[in-house]
């Protein structure tokens, strides 16, 4: 990364808009830093003056480095592992500033550059020299460490964005996947009924006109109304029953507040739609499909079972390795947090389960 674009960033807000520094945020530490290492100062020496003047040399000194060390010799050196390189030039920009600084002091303030120390100290000795280098280390490691947290904050934002975007364009895709996979069904249960000639017909396409517009609607949005969505699997159950006539039996119950809650759309209706696909589908049998819907509280609890028929008893995993489930799974996954539902896929004697708890 050049120079001029290590600038932009101190001049320039980040384009993410999140853990931005700007060259006020720099402008406030400095004068805060500034003031508070004067004052520090002042309570040693006892004179204020005095103080003011040595920091008044150092800080230009102290921002030098650290600019230096953070935009210029870190990225050169520290960041494609050429350490040697980086300890030699830190040493020397260390040692420049050292004989600067003792210049500017003994010139500029006095000949006393250390009136902390025991004796006058009025040459650059070992002493002066280690306590000056520790103290432009302090500051530099200081700065160094804000810098290094403002930019992992700021690259944990943008990984944080990538990941929120690829999971809100996954689930779009799983979204836009269930509307096919419906109307297939739907479309199959008309040409059944054409076929036939059968005067339900023209109900079932009125019914599927219904189940167009809320879907329409529907995958366009993150939640939907919990009632819209039950209304949809409602106007399902109708179709199939028009197609089934006395070979299925659909009982559907739902109980508790329905208003004000929201559901990520097209979610339930494949649970129910598995029942019709791997129940009535695959049976001449009679059968009997249960749908219990209840809310207590925040969470919704959703039942369905439908009876097995006697020729897909033998297939352990038929029920839950097509589209309709594996997508339902994917989609709560990606969709809700881990504490938010839990869902239990079962097959017990004559009949499969289904059981959602979510929080809505």
């Amino acid at each position: 990364m050049g120079i001029n674009n290590q600038l932009d960033d101190i001049l320039k807000v980040d384009s993410t808009g999140k853990y931005k520094v700007t060259y006020w945020h720099h402008i406030i530490f400095w004068v805060l830093y500034f003031a508070f290492n004067t004052l520090r100062w002042q309570s040693i020496h006892g004179d204020f003056m005095y103080s003011l003047k040595t920091n008044l040399i150092g800080f230009p000194i102290h921002m030098t480095l650290c600019y230096l060390n953070v935009y210029v010799l870190m990225p050169k050196f520290i960041y494609t592992r050429k350490y040697f390189h980086y300890t030699a030039l830190i040493l020397i920009a260390l040692l420049s500033m050292l004989l600067l600084k003792f210049n500017l002091t003994y010139y500029l303030v006095g000949p006393n550059v250390m009136p902390e120390a025991e004796e006058e100290v009025t040459s650059i000795t070992l002493n002066y020299a280690i306590v000056t280098m520790i103290g432009e280390v302090y500051v530099i490691s200081f700065f160094t460490a804000i810098k290094i947290t403002v930019d992992w904050l700021r690259e944990h934002s943008k990984l944080h964005d990538l990941e929120k975007r690829q999971l809100t364009t996954e689930l779009r895709f799983l979204r836009s996947q269930v509307s096919p996979h419906f109307f297939f069904n739907t479309l199959n249960n008309i040409y059944s009924l054409t076929l036939s000639k059968s005067k339900k017909a023209p109900e079932v396409v009125l019914k599927l006109s219904e189940l167009m517009r809320y879907l329409l609607y529907a995958t366009a949005q993150s939640k939907q109304d919990l009632k819209s969505e039950i209304d949809c699997i409602q106007n399902y159950i109708d179709l199939e029953r028009i197609r089934f006539d006395d070979s299925l039996d659909v009982q559907m119950n739902v109980s508790g507040k329905l208003d004000d809650k929201k559901i990520a759309p097209m979610l339930l209706i494949p649970l129910v739609e598995n029942c019709f696909k791997h129940g009535a589908n695959q049976s001449i049998e009679h059968i009997t499909i249960l749908i219990d819907v209840k809310v207590k509280g925040d969470f919704l609890y959703f039942n369905v079972s439908n009876t097995v028929p006697k020729t897909r008893k033998s297939k352990k995993n038929s029920y839950v390795g097509g589209i309709g489930l594996s997508n339902v799974k994917k989609r709560l996954e990606l969709g809700y947090d881990v504490n938010d539902y839990e869902l239990s896929i079962n097959e017990r004697e004559d009949m499969f389960y289904v059981n959602l708890k979510l929080r809505v």
